[in-house]
C-alpha cells in the first residue's frame, strides 16, 4: 500500500507542480489568507512577516495611504488565490475602505506570491495596495462640500444665523475658519481655511451639520505635488448636513432676555418644560462666559427645596409644628436667619415660607445622615455629568459632610455645594413634575442618565410649601402671578471678612420650570423672584 502512493506521487510530479507541494512549506492560499487578515486588522507586522523580500516603501506607503485617504477602517475579502507557473500565483481581493467624513468605498486588486527559500510568501510591490499605485506615487482626496445644514429652535425657526440673541449665539456656537491643528483632528477631507463649528451646537454637531462631502479619491503622480491634476480612482456621493432642532421655544426666549435685559447686576436664567426636561431658554444679560449653564454658585436656600424633599421622604409633614428661632448653633457653627428674623413656633411649611435657616439646620442633623442628604441631592440631577448637547453645560455638586457644622450648612445650600442656573432649574422642573428628567437642549439626543421619581407623597406637600412662599413667604412681595410657586435663595459667598450676596428664585408655573440668578444680589425674594415674575407676565 505504500508503494503504490508513493508511485502515485511520482506520477503526479511526473505530470507538474507536485514537486512545490513536496519541497514547499505552506501554500499560496494560507500566505495569501494572512496576508490579507492581518491588513483588514492594520497588523503591518504580521503583513511585513508574509513578505519574501523586505521594503523599505512597505510601511510607508501604507501608513501613507491611511493618512492620504482618512482611513479609518478596512475590510479585506480574498477572493480567489491562483496559481500562475512554477513557484507563483496571485491572490485577488476586495478592500472596502471607510474614509472619515465621507463614506465606504471599494475596490479590487491582487496581491503576487511566489516560493522564496521552499516557503511561499508575498511577492510585495505597491501595486498590492492599489492597481494603479506605482512607486513614488501618492494618496489625495478632492472634496466638495454640500451647504452646512441650519440649528433651528422647537419652532422650525433658524438660530444660527445673523438677528438672534447674544445668549442664543452662546449655545449655537458660530464659523470659524479651520486650522492646521482642525484638519489634523477632523481628516483630510476638511482644508485650512475651510468653514467649521467653534463652540456649542456647531462644534459638537459639527460632522451632523456639515454632512459628507462628495469626494474623488485620488493617485498623485510621482513629483505630484496636489491633487488637482491627479488620477482619480474612485468616487463617492456626498450627502446634506442634516438639520439640528433645540428645544428652545423663541417665545420664552425673548420673554427670559427681556426680563433680565435692563438689569444692572450680572443675571441668568434657564427655563425648562418639567413634562419632557427640554430646555426652553437659556439667557444671559452679560457676554462671554454661559453663567446660566457654567456657573458654579452656591445655591443658598434655593437647595432647601432639596433638603424638604429629604425631610418629608423620612416622615415630617408640612403641618408638624417647628421652632425657628433666631440663632442657633449646630456642631460649633453659628447660624441665623437673613436679617436676624426669628418666627418661634411655625409649621414646617411656614419655615420653609420663611425660609429658616435656623430650623433646617437642626432638623437636617437630627433626621438626614449626610449619605441620606447626598442621596435626595442625587435623585434630584446633583453629581450627575450633564449632557445638555453644549460642552459648556454644568450641573452642580453636593460633596458628602464631614461633620455636623458642615450638613447643617449644607442644609441650606452653604458649605460646598455649588450648582449652575441650569442645575438648578432642573431642580424646580422634578418638583413640578414630580421626576427629575436630565435636562436636554437636544431632544434627540440619547441621555445617559434616566428619569427618577420623586418619593411618593412627596410631590404634592412641595407644591403647597412652595405656594406658601409666594403668597405668604419670602417672595409674597415679588408680584409673582397667581398659580406660581417656588423658592427664594440668599447664597453667601467670598472670605470670612468680607461675604457678599447672591440672589436665587426658583419656580414653576404650569409646564414651565426656572431658576433666576442676579450676581450680587441683596435678597431673593427683592432681587430674584422679581425677574421671574417679569418673565412670567411677559408670557400671559
Amino acid at each position: 500500500m505504500i508503494g503504490t502512493v508513493a508511485a502515485a506521487l511520482v506520477a503526479g510530479a511526473a505530470g507538474g507542480g507536485a514537486w512545490w507541494y513536496l519541497h514547499t512549506r505552506g501554500t499560496p492560499q494560507e500566505v495569501a489568507q494572512r496576508f490579507t487578515q492581518a491588513w483588514q486588522r492594520g497588523d503591518l507586522t504580521a503583513m511585513r512577516a508574509e513578505l519574501g523580500t523586505a521594503d523599505p516603501a512597505f510601511t510607508p506607503t501604507y501608513e501613507a495611504m491611511r493618512k492620504g485617504w482618512a482611513v479609518e477602517s478596512t475590510a479585506v475579502r480574498l477572493d480567489s488565490v491562483r496559481e500562475t507557473g512554477d513557484g507563483t500565483a496571485e491572490a485577488a481581493y476586495t478592500a472596502t475602505l471607510r474614509l472619515k467624513n465621507v463614506g465606504e468605498w471599494s475596490y479590487s486588486g491582487t496581491v503576487d506570491l511566489a516560493v522564496v527559500d521552499r516557503h511561499w510568501k508575498v511577492d510585495w510591490s505597491p501595486e498590492a495596495v492599489h492597481p494603479d499605485l506605482t512607486a513614488g506615487s501618492s494618496f489625495a482626496l478632492k472634496t466638495v462640500w454640500p451647504d452646512r445644514a441650519a440649528i433651528t429652535s422647537a419652532g422650525g425657526e433658524r438660530i444660527d444665523g445673523a438677528g438672534v440673541g447674544g445668549s442664543v449665539q452662546q449655545l449655537t456656537g458660530f464659523l470659524d475658519k479651520a486650522t492646521a491643528e482642525d484638519v489634523d483632528r477632523l481628516g483630510p477631507s476638511y482644508r485650512t481655511g475651510q468653514a467649521i463649528g467653534r463652540g456649542g451646537l456647531q462644534e459638537r454637531f459639527q460632522e451632523r451639520l456639515a454632512g459628507t462631502p462628495s469626494t474623488e479619491i485620488r493617485l498623485v503622480a510621482p513629483g505630484g505635488k496636489n491633487a488637482e491634476d491627479a488620477e482619480t480612482v474612485g468616487t463617492i456621493d456626498g450627502k446634506p448636513g442634516e438639520p439640528l432642532e433645540t428645544s428652545l421655544d423663541l417665545r420664552v426666549q425673548d420673554a427670559a432676555a427681556g426680563a433680565v435685559r435692563d438689569l444692572d447686576k450680572t443675571a441668568s436664567m434657564v427655563v425648562i418644560k418639567p413634562s419632557t426636561g427640554e430646555i426652553l431658554a437659556v439667557v444671559n444679560n452679560k457676554g462671554g462666559f454661559n453663567r446660566a449653564l457654567s456657573g458654579a454658585y452656591p445655591p443658598g436656600s434655593t437647595f432647601k427645596a432639596v433638603t424638604a424633599v429629604g425631610l418629608l421622604a423620612d416622615g415630617l409633614d408640612p403641618a408638624e409644628r417647628v421652632t425657628c428661632p433666631k440663632d442657633v448653633n449646630v456642631g460649633g457653627l453659628p447660624i441665623r436667619n437673613s436679617h436676624h428674623a426669628a418666627y418661634g413656633s411655625v409649621t414646617f411649611s411656614d419655615s420653609f415660607a420663611y425660609s429658616c435657616n435656623t430650623t433646617f439646620a437642626p432638623l437636617a442633623k437630627e433626621r438626614l445622615s449626610p449619605e441620606e442628604l447626598v442621596r435626595t441631592a442625587e435623585s434630584l440631577g446633583f453629581n450627575k455629568k450633564l449632557d445638555i448637547g453644549v460642552a459648556e453645560a454644568r450641573g452642580g455638586s453636593v460633596p458628602r459632610a464631614e461633620s455636623d457644622a458642615e450638613l447643617a450648612a449644607e442644609s441650606f445650600g452653604q458649605g460646598r455645594i455649588t450648582a449652575s442656573p441650569l442645575m438648578m432649574a432642573s431642580v424646580a422642573a422634578a418638583l413640578a413634575d414630580g421626576t427629575w428628567r436630565p435636562p436636554t437642549l437636544v431632544p434627540s439626543l440619547e441621555q445617559e442618565h434616566q428619569p427618577q421619581a420623586l418619593p411618593e407623597g412627596v410631590t404634592d406637600r412641595m407644591h403647597r410649601m412652595m405656594a406658601a412662599v409666594v403668597t405668604k413667604g419670602t417672595a409674597k412681595d415679588a408680584g409673582l402671578p397667581p398659580g406660581t410657586r417656588g423658592k427664594t435663595g440668599t447664597a453667601e459667598y467670598g472670605p470670612a471678612g468680607d461675604l457678599k450676596t447672591h440672589a436665587w428664585f426658583i419656580g414653576f408655573q404650569g409646564d414651565l420650570a426656572f431658576a433666576v440668578i442676579v450676581e450680587d444680589g441683596e435678597g431673593g425674594g427683592s432681587d430674584a423672584a422679581p425677574v421671574a415674575a417679569a418673565f412670567l407676565r411677559a408670557l400671559r
